[in-house]
């Protein structure tokens, strides 16, 4: 069941009223924008478990970079 929610300006910004059920434990959130839908997510407050979670990136990430060489600058 979909619930709504009032939408109000404070001062220059947008912000919503959420209903008790949705409200964050935590400060700030991301947002993002998918089409027409506005979604938040809670920022985590302790990156460690994301980061235990497994590599960002896989093995051959920078396998293909090339070295630049060593610009020469004046002193």
């Amino acid at each position: 069941m979909q619930r709504r929610a009032k939408v109000f300006l404070n001062n220059r910004s947008q912000a919503v009223r959420l209903p008790k059920e949705f409200q964050f434990s935590t400060d700030e959130v991301f947002i993002r924008k998918e089409g027409e839908d506005v979604i938040l997510s809670p920022r985590p407050t302790d990156w460690g478990p994301y980061l235990k979670s497994g590599p960002v990136a896989s093995d051959a990430f920078m396998e293909n970079v090339e070295d630049l060489p060593v610009q020469e600058r004046e002193p």
